[in-house]
């Protein structure tokens, strides 16, 4: 088998009213995806989408022509590609897809095979009042979730904890509440500085107070030493990070350090599903866990999804659904059916070869752009 092309479709929803991203200082008025189909001489297409793949024109020729089946080396290709140009992941999730639909088998079981469902967290995404948030976080109940995560700016610390603890009033101790800082990385162009680590102690300190299951992302990547401080201040609750962080290398030196609790990197941004698999198993061995991000879109939730079925991630899912302006419809539109949880909040993994992907063609005419 030999890889005859690579195509992109560049695709472009318009959204009305618009998102505002918590970690974005700009109202998200459209939403881009890009697509990634590699096509094989023997028929067989593999499906791939997370990052907007730019600049990837340039590195075509390092694949076409190969087997795709080699993914091992394709693997270290993207990583040379991605030093010269942007993050190439996308390209993996369509090899994959390719060598699940060889094999006849789901890519979960490709990777290990640990679960066929995982129980399913709704990932808010907007900054909300206390009694937004609320009203948010019942209607995430009654959709089946048992755990939910809530967005905190630094700049808003007290309103952000103050909608946690409305929360946690409403809904009981039962259920689970995660929370996300946002501190690790920032958008392009944002410049302002991250909360000093005095600040972030007495802020996760009185999180630890309200029963948080974790803390996501409380500091920057470089301050290894103050993930530590806070693990070890904060013994009730765990300290989560790494979804965009790009170095499988750095990840295993936090590993080493033993800097987190959960590791959380996004196989369609951060490191890749190979890599990602790898780092989950170390984090494994040493009794942590992995739960990784899901921030893009369902072809992006379905790839990290075989990965953590694959080796037994979790205790929770990412499942980016904060109603109304963020919601399945919004974030599949490339897709024939939104990716949804079950009645008990599950997210169970598509039974079929490969990673389960079935576009929406009429709708991916409709939103490209390129």
């Amino acid at each position: 088998m030999k890889i005859t092309d690579i195509t992109l479709d560049r695709l472009r929803l318009e959204l009305s009213p618009p998102f505002h991203a918590a970690w974005d200082p700009v109202p998200r008025r459209h939403f881009d995806a890009t697509i990634v189909r590699v096509h094989t001489d023997e028929g067989v297409t593999g499906i791939g989408s997370g990052d907007s793949m730019d600049g990837f024109d340039a590195f075509r020729h390092l694949f076409v022509g190969e087997d795709p089946l080699d993914i091992t080396r394709h693997v270290r290709a993207i990583e040379t590609a991605n030093f010269h140009g942007g993050y190439y992941w996308p390209l993996e999730v369509a090899l994959w897809d390719i060598i699940g639909k060889v094999a006849g088998l789901p890519v979960s079981a490709l990777f290990g095979n640990v679960a066929r469902k995982v129980p399913a967290y709704a990932s808010s995404g907007e900054l909300k009042s206390p009694q937004e948030r609320v009203a948010t976080a019942l209607r995430v109940r009654e959709a089946g979730f048992r755990a939910m995560k809530i967005r905190i700016d630094r700049d808003r610390a007290d309103e952000g904890i103050a909608a946690v603890r409305a929360v946690r009033a409403e809904l009981g101790p039962e259920f689970k509440i995660m929370v996300d800082l946002n501190q690790s990385w920032r958008m392009a162009g944002d410049t302002a500085p991250s909360a000093d680590l005095a600040t972030t102690r007495r802020t996760v300190a009185r999180l630890a107070e309200l029963d948080v299951f974790w803390v996501e992302e409380p500091l920057p990547y470089a301050d290894v030493d103050g993930f530590k401080q806070l693990r070890a201040e904060n013994p009730g609750l765990r300290i989560a990070a790494g979804e965009m962080h790009h170095s499988a290398t750095e990840l295993l030196r936090y590993l080493e350090q033993d800097a987190l609790d959960v590791y959380q990197m996004d196989v369609v941004l951060a490191v890749g599903m190979h890599r990602a698999r790898t780092i989950a198993e170390v984090a494994h061995l040493k009794h942590r866990q992995f739960t990784p991000h899901s921030w893009t879109n369902g072809i992006g939730v379905l790839a990290n999804l075989h990965v953590a079925a694959g080796v037994g991630g979790g205790p929770y899912f990412e499942f980016p659904y904060d109603p109304p302006g963020w919601t399945p419809e919004r974030r599949d539109f490339m897709l024939a059916e939104p990716v949804a949880v079950d009645a008990n909040g599950d997210l169970e993994v598509p039974w079929k070869p490969g990673l389960g992907i079935e576009l929406d063609e009429e709708a991916i005419a409709r939103w490209r752009i390129g």
